[in-house]
């Protein structure tokens, strides 16, 4: 089977999700920021749960930039790397204090400078928060559902983004990451994808290969390996 185009999967995917968006809750481009630095290796769910919480508590960037490290790093430890992700906050708060006035800028470029702040979180901050379309954040789920609908052979995150941005029209980069989220949370699951339920199925050359687990283990299927630069010395979320 040759590769689906794009805008089939989107149109197909938008009938179920015709306004996809991040699950993350914020109120403004920081909180955003914030949330999705915790979001690395963590659920949406279980970020839900710690933010209102410490947004009440930190209300702005200063006071994050201000914060006591130790008592943040308590505050955020549910969401796991809670030391490097600390880090990375109040790294990013300090920096947008010193030289952007405590706004979060509405360029890639700006973004990326930030602490833990590489193409994946500032594509979705661009996206969510500014209504920007620089590129395409690419987790875990969109680099599986690249991989198993044959847009994209990669498997670093940056490389896949290169292939989707080639193949995916502008109009929908915005999108296009929360769609194929959505998808992979409810259809396209890493471990047990339900092929049999996929809209997608007749686009996709992976169709019931990706649930055989001999195939699987003969290779026929690879899910893209993802890294996220978190601990062990490595530094956070550069690929995030």
């Amino acid at each position: 089977m040759s590769r689906p185009d794009p805008s089939k999967i989107i149109r197909i995917l938008r009938e179920d999700d015709p306004h996809p968006e991040t699950c993350l809750r914020h109120e403004t481009p920081w909180e955003l920021l914030v949330a999705t630095i915790l979001s690395a290796q963590c659920t949406d769910e279980r970020v839900n749960r710690i933010t209102p919480g410490l947004f009440r508590k930190y209300p702005d960037v200063k006071a994050f930039a201000e914060a006591d490290r130790a008592g943040l790093e308590a505050d955020i430890r549910p969401a796991g790397f809670f030391r490097n992700k600390a880090k990375s906050i109040q790294g990013a708060a300090r920096k947008l204090a010193d030289e952007f006035g405590g706004r979060v800028p509405e360029t890639m470029a700006e973004l990326i400078t930030l602490p833990g702040v590489a193409r994946k979180t500032a594509n979705i901050v661009l996206s969510s928060a500014f209504g920007r379309a620089e590129g395409i954040a690419v987790d875990v789920h969109v680099a599986r559902i690249s991989g198993r609908l044959g847009l994209s052979r990669e498997t670093a995150p940056e490389k896949i983004e290169r292939d989707l941005l080639a193949l995916v029209p502008k109009d929908y980069w915005l999108d296009f990451n929360y769609l194929l989220v959505n998808h992979g949370r409810a259809v396209c699951q890493a471990r047990k994808p339900k092929c049999g339920e996929c809209r997608l199925a007749p686009l996709c050359p992976k169709i019931g290969v990706a649930a055989d687990p001999v195939a699987r283990a003969r290779g026929a299927v690879k899910s893209p390996r993802m890294t996220s630069g978190i601990g062990r010395g490595k530094r956070y979320n550069r690929v995030g």
